[in-house]
């Protein structure tokens, strides 16, 4: 937990960094921010360096989510000292959208905030994308302290593949894609049209599928630079795709993507999906000029086919990324991208969501129901990537579909207790239990959450929380048996 806070306070002091090259007025209070989070984290280190250091899985699972949450408390500092947010219960759901990486906001004009603010409100989407436990569990050996046990909490979904067979070798190289990504990206999108500071701030929004912008009208606000919506639809494709086969990649392993069961019905469920999108908009949707202002190739199809991958990428991955009110399209659309709300990114990637491996493999179980209905007699598995796959992650892998479903359920539910009506409450419910950000009806993409009444950011915050960390990692939690000796 000490050196959680330490990486946050580090994290927090380059913020103050920035806050004073712009000269923005609160260099003070976010490194105050700063120093109180890293006296506690060193604090926290020091004085229980003598206990006893081995993790089970109990621990694991206490940790990654008292973590989360301290550093969320903690993350609040910068937006309370520098009074940029009103109230505790709208500070307290930024800044777990932040560190959940689903791009929801209370903020009404966010370029009216100081520049320190805006790249902390980032800052936070980058250091919960990939997971400052997967960080940690670089640093946590060197305390005499395993890690793998983390990493699993950190990351329960039913692809394990590595890296590397040490715990510690597999984040370094996670982070160091995720770190070079983020670069990358920065420097394509300011060639592109965009300020550093703009572009910084997108990357790293983009690179942990978050959704968090610097401007009032997200990526809308750069509808008439074209190429700016295609280089953060690339990195938002790879921030949603397996950070293995990245990794594979890089090191010129490229069969290994496209035999990838996973990656090939993720990369289809986009070109189909965009596909229908584009179809209707082209044909049906009378679009602003704004849309495909500046297209410097066919007008209205560029732009009709442009904002359609976007937007259903963008969603895919939970990113949550605007640059048109999909909801205003048609009733048909608005529905479709309610519903790949509930898809995700792949097992190993940024995103939130179920995940398409889990589709993929309750899809292939439930084919294989109907062969086991006319031969009860013989042995049927499913394979995955041409292997077996062993039942008890199918039975995993149903049972998460169905604890994530009654999730949504209650979680629509209390919003309806709150006093939503329909539409608002399964929006919401659905957009924050997958990370995803915007939400339909009075939550849309072009709107926000301020109006939510404070329990209702509280319990958001909750859904974020749990759809974060995969379900299993929080609820378990609240289970007794968790709590009994055995």
């Amino acid at each position: 937990m000490g050196v959680l806070l330490f990486f946050n306070g580090v994290f927090m002091l380059i913020s103050s960094f920035i806050s004073l090259i712009y000269n923005d007025g609160i260099t003070f209070e976010i490194t105050t921010s700063s120093i109180i989070v890293l006296f506690l984290g060193t604090f926290l280190m020091v004085f229980f360096r003598h206990y006893e250091k081995q993790i089970q899985k109990r621990e694991g699972y206490i940790i990654v989510t008292l973590g989360w949450l301290m550093m969320t408390i903690t993350g609040m500092l910068p937006f309370i000292l520098t009074n940029s947010i009103d109230d505790i219960s709208s500070t307290f759901f930024e800044t777990m959208s932040g560190y959940t990486a689903t791009g929801a906001t209370i903020l009404s004009d966010i370029e009216s905030l100081p520049k320190g603010i805006l790249f902390w409100r980032s800052m936070t989407h980058w250091i919960g994308g990939m997971g400052i436990i997967v960080l940690a569990v670089a640093i946590l050996p060197l305390l005499g302290i395993g890690g793998i046990q983390l990493f699993s909490a950190e990351a329960p979904g039913p692809n394990n593949d590595k890296l590397h067979p040490r715990i510690t070798d597999t984040a370094k190289r996670l982070w160091l894609i995720y770190v070079s990504l983020t670069f990358i990206e920065s420097i394509l999108l300011s060639f592109a049209g965009m300020s550093i500071f703009d572009a910084l701030n997108h990357s790293m929004s983009t690179m942990a599928s978050g959704g968090f912008s610097t401007k009032n009208n997200s990526l809308a606000h750069w509808n008439h630079l074209p190429w700016v919506h295609y280089i953060i639809i690339i990195f938002m494709f790879l921030a949603g795709t397996n950070f293995v086969l990245s990794y594979f990649a890089i090191t010129g392993k490229i069969n290994k993507i496209f035999r990838d069961n996973e990656f090939k019905m993720y990369l289809l469920l986009i070109i189909i999906i965009s596909l229908v999108v584009f179809i209707i908009l082209y044909s049906s949707v009378d679009l602003n000029n704004s849309y495909f202002e500046n297209s410097q190739v066919f007008g209205k199809l560029e732009g009709s086919l442009r904002h359609a991958i976007f937007q259903v990428i963008a969603i895919i991955t939970t990113t949550g990324f605007v640059t048109a009110d999909y909801t205003s399209w048609t009733p048909f659309l608005t529905v479709l991208f309610f519903g790949i709300m509930f898809l995700g990114g792949s097992a190993g990637s940024t995103s939130g969501g179920i995940k398409v491996v889990r589709h993929l493999l309750m899809i292939k179980s439930g084919i294989l129901e109907f062969k086991r209905t006319l031969h009860p007699n013989a042995i049927i598995q499913a394979r995955y990537n041409n292997k077996l796959v062993n039942q008890e992650i199918i039975a995993n892998v149903l049972a998460f579909f169905i604890l994530y479903m009654i999730s949504f359920i209650v979680g629509s539910l209390i919003f309806g207790f709150l006093g939503l009506d329909f539409e608002n409450a399964v929006g919401i419910a659905a957009a924050t239990l997958g990370n995803v950000g915007p939400a339909i009806a009075d939550f849309g993409p072009t709107q926000n959450y301020s109006g939510l009444p404070a329990a209702g950011k509280f319990w958001a915050s909750f859904l974020m929380l749990i759809g974060r960390l995969e379900l299993f990692t929080v609820l378990i939690l609240f289970t007794p048996f968790f709590w009994k000796k055995t």
